[in-house]
Formats: C-alpha cells, structure tokens, sequence
C-alpha cells in the first residue's frame, strides 16, 4: 500500500531536494506499519528559537484506521529534524503494535457505529477562536487511554466508547490518575 504524503512549510521554503527525501524516509513507514494510508509532514523555521539548535521544526502526523500517531522534533538543521521525527515516530509505532489488541465485541463495524460528527456552538461572554472536527473511532477505556498517551494529550481525549454506544471523555486527573465523563440525556 502506497502512504499520500502531504509536506507543508510554513517559514521555509520546501526544496524538491528536501522534497525527495522525506517522500523516501515517509514511504518507509508502512514497513512498521503497513495500515499507514496518509501522512502529513509540517516543516517550520522557528526564527524566533531561543537557541539556534531548536531552529528547525518537524511534525509528523500519522493516519491508520482506528489511530491517529504524532510526533514533533527541533533540530538545527531540518534533515536533522525529519530523521529525529521519523526515529521518534518508529518508536511510537513499535509501542503502539506492541499494546495494540482490537476488538468491538459484537463484530460491528466501524462506519456502523460512528457517529457523524455535529458542530458544537459554545454560548459565552467569550468568543470561539477556533474549531476541530474529527472522527470518531469505536475504542473501549483501555484503547482510549493508550490512544490518549500515544497521541500525548495531557489532560483529556474524547472518544465513542464502544461498549456503551456513547460519546465519552477520558480527563486526566490532578492526583494523576484518569477519569472518565459518561454523559446522558434526559
């Protein structure tokens, strides 16, 4: 299977030379990974790093059925970073294979069960300066948490939990620990 590869430079200019070798260390990721259908590569030069060694910016994000995989590295030079990412994004790829098990329990698909996503409109003094929508994967608790630390979100991941058949939030708490909101409707 053939991974789109989407490069994006933002304060830099993406040269078909740097073009070529990320299209060659990306395409190599479905060796580790061989669900791998999308890839999008986001290259930066941070002019104002602190230190000209955290210059140059690689975010690695990762599209497989069921899991979302990113990765970010600073380097001083962006071949540096790209390799570091794509080292950094290997390691991330063996943990999850290594944790990963599926299972939905009734043998239910994933387009059967996921619910189209609606857009929120949030009523506040304040004002919404940004929107996200994505989709969202049958998953039980465990694969959640597991999801939530491969993707390293610190304080919560929303997802549909498969064996309630409904939207849940995975928050991490201040003693450090989880926990979980289940709402319902009245």
């Amino acid at each position: 299977m053939t991974i789109s590869i989407s490069i994006h430079g933002r304060d830099l200019n993406v040269s078909p030379r740097l073009r070529e070798y990320v299209e060659t260390k990306v395409g190599k990721l479905d060796r580790y990974l061989p669900t791998i259908n999308e890839a999008r590569l986001d290259l930066t030069e941070a002019k104002s790093a602190r230190s000209a060694a955290d210059r140059h910016v690689a975010q690695l994000t990762v599209h497989s059925p069921g899991v979302v995989l990113r990765a970010e590295e600073r380097k001083e030079d962006i071949f540096a970073a790209v390799d570091a990412v794509l080292e950094k994004m290997h390691r991330q790829i063996e943990r999850y294979k290594g944790k990963h098990t599926r299972g939905r329990g009734d043998g239910a698909g994933a387009e059967t069960v996921t619910l189209p996503p609606e857009e929120v409109v949030v009523e506040t003094t304040g004002q919404v300066v940004r929107r996200k929508r994505f989709a969202l994967t049958p998953m039980n608790e465990a694969e959640a948490l597991q999801q939530m630390q491969l993707l390293s979100h610190e304080s919560f991941f929303v997802f549909y939990n498969s064996e309630t058949n409904r939207v849940n939030v995975l928050y991490r708490r201040q003693a450090g620990d989880f926990g979980l909101i289940d709402p319902e409707m009245d």
